[in-house]
């Protein structure tokens, strides 16, 4: 069923990036991929999620643009980015910044693969940054995988289940690092030469030397967390799964008495607003 499901995700090519300094941002110190990792979700979040996971960060990943490289329309991107956010899976932000003297405003969608509860999300974006780094049977599971993979991808490198095995613990390091299994496979397979005499070697050595450095300690920069659906701070109720409290459903409806009154002083609001413009016209 987790295949199916990922299967139905398109593949991120030409995806457009947002403004600088907008668009996604991964989360820190997620699982690697494993295949399985949207399989609790239904088919079209699995499928939205899985693209989302395989794009760079900055991508634009706002409903509308979403809508034009998915299979799905505007309203369905929008509801799933609400049920992904209640599932762990995002959270949309924003920062103050400013640009040429002038304050505005700056927004993040963070996505994680691994999906967070609550707690996490708020330390995080708090500035406390929380560290759960991959378990390492996690990690060697992934790298193993990524390394039995490469024979489809070009069959030079093609290796046998023990030399993936050998090279199981190298490959994770890269994972233990902070890097992809896009930027594992690019580093392996870039540049091959016309021959690969010993694909195990090769592999090891490209491993080896390209072995991304330590990664940084995270930044600790506080955002401002609003609500997927509407955008909005969440206020005095705070968040729920990245929803406040009127897009959960939890705030009261206004009396029909008040929304009819409402209403009317709009009506006459711009009733008279169009007399002033005619008088004034004339």
């Amino acid at each position: 069923m987790a295949t199916a499901q990922l299967s139905a995700a398109p593949r991120p090519s030409a995806h457009p990036k947002a403004n600088p300094g907008y668009g996604k941002k991964s989360a820190p110190d997620q699982e690697p991929r494993t295949g399985r990792d949207f399989a609790h979700l239904p088919v079209r979040e699995a499928s939205i999620a899985g693209y989302l996971d395989r794009l760079d960060d900055e991508a634009d990943i706002s409903i509308k643009t979403l809508a034009k490289h998915l299979s799905y329309g505007q309203c369905a991107i929008g509801t799933a980015l609400n049920n992904l956010s209640v599932a762990g899976h995002l959270r949309r932000v924003r920062r103050p910044v400013t640009v040429d003297g002038c304050p505005r405003w700056v927004w993040h969608t963070f996505f994680s693969r691994t999906a967070r509860d609550d707690a996490w999300w708020d330390a995080f974006l708090a500035g406390e940054a929380p560290v759960t780094a991959p378990s390492p049977q996690a990690a060697r599971s992934a790298a193993y995988g990524v390394l039995a993979r490469l024979g489809r991808i070009d069959a030079r490198l093609t290796l046998s289940a023990g030399e993936c095995g050998a090279l199981e613990e190298q490959a994770a390091e890269w994972f233990a690092r902070g890097a992809g299994e896009a930027q594992l496979v690019a580093a392996v397979t870039a540049g091959l030469p016309e021959r690969v005499a010993h694909a195990h070697g090769f592999v090891r050595a490209r491993l080896l030397a390209k072995l991304p450095p330590e990664p940084q300690p995270p930044s600790c920069a506080r955002y401002e967390v609003v609500c997927t659906a509407c955008g909005e701070p969440g206020g005095d109720g705070g968040l729920s799964g990245g929803l406040c409290g009127g897009c959960w459903g939890g705030r009261p409806a206004l009396p029909a008495d008040r929304v009819h009154a409402h209403v009317g002083r709009l009506r006459a609001a711009l009733r008279n607003g169009t007399r002033t413009e005619k008088g004034a016209g004339a």
